[in-house]
């Protein structure tokens, strides 16, 4: 009897597979790439030819024992990777690995027959369609993924060296994320140099007559005169136009009324759901696609593993005909007829690789709603589910019709309210999904309100006028979303990337994430600095996009792989090397200030320098010369001495400054480095409990370095009590024990407990309580 074996990347994928096929078929998971450039000098031979040399991973070896084992009774092997550039390099590494490329020699003989199959969604109709029409890998893929491969690694093993020498060792440049970062740089930069301006706008609170709903309006012309943003400067311009007001009449002049129609979002491409999750469920690119992981490769949800999800890698907005038919029948049960299309809606494509236009993010079965299979998903599972099921229905449902309504006011001579609202008339798609906004602006301006009924003519009684303040605002820096969208816009990287380039800014410590947005470290503005100043061509947005457009071309079969990357190569390391001569470490790490050493008796020049965690003011006459001083925050965005606190040394009696350190700031003796006495930022708090250890110190709330709050002893390092439960100054109701602990953990909320170990009382705490 003839036996098939079928290879996928993940065990997760094999054993939803598994299932949907018969005893003859054997599934086996190769786990993600088998062979890869080792991270080592040569690894790519350059010179008239391109020869990577390519090496099994050792974390891969014992699977591709499995395989090889299983290969020796099989008659037929499905390579069953991913759809994409990754997938098909991978089905192609297998190849040469098992020694199954043609004109290789087998393992035995005859050689099993080799075939390649791809499928959308991990379903037992989509398997069974893919075992039924099989294929052979794609040469022009597998070539796009080497150029990719090979380009990064010039860039990763030649730059990255070149940035030990200058700055510091230890740090990376790579062909894409150092193009990312320049992106947080040059907005951080933007936000340093923004000046706010001062404006101000004026709002009417008015009402009908006979009286009715107040509503507001603001002005847009004052003496005859159209109002721009900046138009009212200050107080007085506003105080002045305010006057003009007194005694004036006001009354309808204009309405105009329309209608809005408005479409959904189309299905979710992968760059749209990092995106989408990132605004609405506060996930990472991440974390996103490591839950979209799970649901594309199988979770059984009562009728046995399934994919719920099709592929989630993808460019394209197109959807299958027979997810349209199963679509528009659950919007119909759901939802009813109205909101329900009489021809399914198309998007425009994105993909420029026939290839590679697979279908978009939707569910393998729109039947199944997220509230019923919501028992046999995690809470991360459930969120992601709901959103991509209800992106992919309410794009085939039936536009909003919104009416919108705007009414000029007359207010004396010249002067004009303006006043918008608008209703829903029909919620079309709106009743089930409404697009995520990136910024309260975008928000206020799709939320208007209600106005009452009006009539051109009709008298309005003021209930009062008010004169409102603002500033104008920096550009906000970089959020995920907001990220993934301008990486998106300018062609740079490819959605399967943008997880993996947001990781690595933030592992190299190039970037923080504060309240969600990307902040850039000192070291990460140095080396964005250097890498434009010096390698302005290899930083460029245009450049880094016309690569990818290389990279699909070859994917299409329109350029060979090799030429395109020995055009890159030889400016590129032609460049490093005349580098290499001109730019000086101390060009690169030390900043001029124009000011003199205030120590007594030195008197050399003030620099600013980088340092392990940041940049601070030092002596340029270091070593004899010892002075330093620290930058007023972790950025250098001011060169003024750090701020006194007001507060004195323990050790000394100096005063004691705040500083900026690798994992926040704290207060350090200004002394230093004389003095080395430092404290955390925020004291510690007695809890009112002793220590149960020592019976003589008293326990303090404190943070760790990572921020974590924790309990210990006063009298540490003597005393070594530590702990992660908030100690209550209660005796236990049951033992008299002299202190209760709070223990808060994600299943059972917040927790009562005694401390001590032996005794079973505890109790949990409501949320109302």
């Amino acid at each position: 009897m003839s036996k098939s074996l079928v290879i996928v990347e993940s065990p997760a994928k094999a054993k939803t597979i598994s299932k949907f096929l018969g005893n003859n078929y054997e599934v086996l998971a190769c786990k993600g790439h088998i062979r890869a450039l080792p991270s080592k000098p040569g690894s790519v031979e350059i010179g008239d030819d391109v020869i990577p040399k390519y090496e099994i991973l050792p974390s891969s070896s014992r699977y591709l024992k499995d395989i090889a084992k299983s290969l020796k009774g099989a008659d037929t092997v499905f390579l069953a990777t991913d759809l994409d550039r990754e997938g098909e390099a991978i089905a192609w590494h297998l190849l040469a690995a098992l020694n199954l490329e043609p004109g290789a020699k087998p393992a035995r003989k005859p050689a099993p027959e080799v075939k390649r199959i791809t499928f959308h969604e991990i379903t037992r109709d989509a398997i069974t369609e893919a075992l039924a029409h099989p294929s052979q890998i794609s040469i022009n893929l597998v070539d796009a993924q080497q150029a990719r491969v090979v380009l990064d690694y010039l860039v990763g093993f030649n730059l990255s060296p070149f940035l030990w020498k200058k700055i510091r060792y230890g740090l990376s440049a790579g062909r894409v994320q150092s193009v990312a970062l320049r992106l947080i740089c040059e907005r951080e930069l933007e936000i340093r140099a923004f000046n706010e301006q001062e404006y101000w706008s004026i709002v009417a609170e008015l009402t009908p007559r006979p009286e009715r709903s107040p509503f507001k309006a603001q002005m847009i012309e004052a003496g005859g005169e159209k109002l721009e943003k900046l138009s009212i400067a200050d107080t007085q311009q506003a105080h002045k136009i305010l006057d003009s007001l007194n005694n004036a009449d006001y009354s309808v002049r204009d309405i105009k009324k329309r209608e809005i129609k408005r479409t959904p979002p189309s299905p979710f491409i992968t760059s749209t759901l990092q995106q989408e999750a990132s605004r609405k469920l506060g996930f990472s690119a991440k974390r996103t696609m490591s839950v979209a992981q799970k649901l594309y490769e199988g979770i059984d949800v009562g009728s046995g593993t399934t994919g719920l999800i099709t592929y989630m890698r993808t460019d394209s907005t197109e959807l299958a005909e027979s997810a349209l038919k199963d679509i528009h029948n659950v919007i119909v049960r759901e939802y009813g007829e109205r909101f329900a299309l009489a021809r399914p809606r198309v998007f425009s494509k994105k993909s420029k690789n026939a290839q590679e236009a697979h279908e978009a993010i939707r569910p393998t079965d729109a039947g199944l709603l997220p509230d019923h299979i919501k028992h046999a998903l995690s809470q991360d599972e459930y969120k992601l589910y709901t959103l991509i099921w209800r992106r992919a229905v309410a794009s085939q449902m039936a536009q909003a019709i919104i009416d919108s309504v705007s009414a000029d006011i007359s207010a004396g001579k010249g002067n004009t309210f303006r006043a918008t609202g608008s209703t829903v008339r029909f919620p079309g798609f709106m009743q089930l999904y409404s697009e995520g906004r990136d910024t309260q602006e975008e928000d206020e301006q799709n939320n208007e309100s209600m106005l009452p009924p009006l009539e051109p003519g009709q008298a309005l009684d003021l209930l009062g006028l008010h004169p409102n303040q603002h500033f104008t605002q920096p550009p906000p820096r970089f959020t995920e979303a907001t990220l993934v969208k301008a990486l998106e816009e300018y062609g740079i990287g490819r959605p399967s990337t943008y997880a993996s380039i947001i990781t690595i800014l933030q592992d190299r410590e190039y970037v923080r994430l504060e309240k969600k947005r990307f902040i850039p470290a000192d070291i990460g503005m140095v080396v964005s600095d250097l890498l434009v100043k010096h390698f302005s061509k290899y930083v460029d947005y245009g450049f880094t996009s016309h690569l990818e457009d290389q990279l699909d071309a070859i994917s299409r079969g329109e350029a060979e792989w090799k030429p395109a990357v020995l055009g890159f190569w030889k400016p590129f390391i032609s460049l490093i090397k005349v580098k290499e001569e001109e730019v000086k470490k101390s060009d690169v790490t030390t900043e001029q200030t124009g000011e003199t050493c205030p120590e007594p008796g030195c008197g050399k020049a003030l620099v600013i320098k980088l340092g392990k965690y940041g940049k601070f003011f030092a002596c340029s006459g270091f070593p004899e010369c010892r002075f330093v001083r620290p930058l007023a925050n972790g950025n250098g965005e001011s060169g003024e001495a750090a701020p006194a606190t007001g507060e004195v040394c323990d050790t000394c009696g100096a005063p004691l400054m705040l500083r900026q350190g690798k994992y926040g700031q704290f207060y350090g003796c200004s002394k230093y480095p004389a003095c080395t006495f430092l404290r955390p930022l925020n004291k510690p708090v007695a809890v009112g409990v002793k220590c149960p250890d020592c019976g003589v110190g008293d326990i303090l709330e404190k943070k760790s370095r990572r921020g974590k709050v924790f309990f210990s002893c006063s009298q540490y390092p003597r005393c070594t009590f530590a702990s992660w439960d908030r100690p209550l100054p209660e005796p236990c109701p049951t033992c008299n024990a002299p202190f209760l602990v709070e223990k808060i953990t994600k299943r059972w909320g917040r927790q009562i407990k005694c401390s001590n170990k032996n005794c079973k009382y505890k109790r949990t705490v409501k949320e109302e309580e």
